[in-house]
């Protein structure tokens, strides 16, 4: 067990992450912003209500800081409705492109928990 941890550390030893791993690691592994992404990948928009109802746990004043900073990130789209007072979120063709991740993520989770 000790030569296979000092073998990781061998490993790792003069090596860093890459920014663009660490930065897209940063707002996925933030606290609802995976449920986020998975409630949006199953329906392709929702409002906020919808949104909030569907993601347990998660304050109102939370969520909508989540939203704006995958909004910020490109990930989600805030669509609103002209003459009409609706908004709605939907995944950018960035955020879609998370599909296969979550997928793996679930293939994972279902074999380990």
């Amino acid at each position: 067990m000790a030569q296979a941890v000092a073998s990781a550390d061998t490993h790792m030893a003069g090596c860093q992450l890459c920014p663009k791993f660490t930065h897209t690691f940063t707002i996925l592994g933030k606290k609802w912003n995976g449920l986020i992404i998975e409630a949006l990948l199953v329906q392709d928009s929702m409002r906020f209500k919808d949104l909030a109802a569907s993601i347990e746990g998660c304050s109102d004043r939370v969520l909508c800081e989540r939203l704006k900073e995958l909004e910020d990130e490109k990930i989600v789209s805030r669509n609103t409705y002209r003459g009409q007072s609706r908004i709605d979120y939907s995944l950018t063709e960035r955020g879609k492109e998370l599909l296969p991740v979550m997928k793996a993520v679930h293939q994972w989770s279902d074999k380990w928990y």
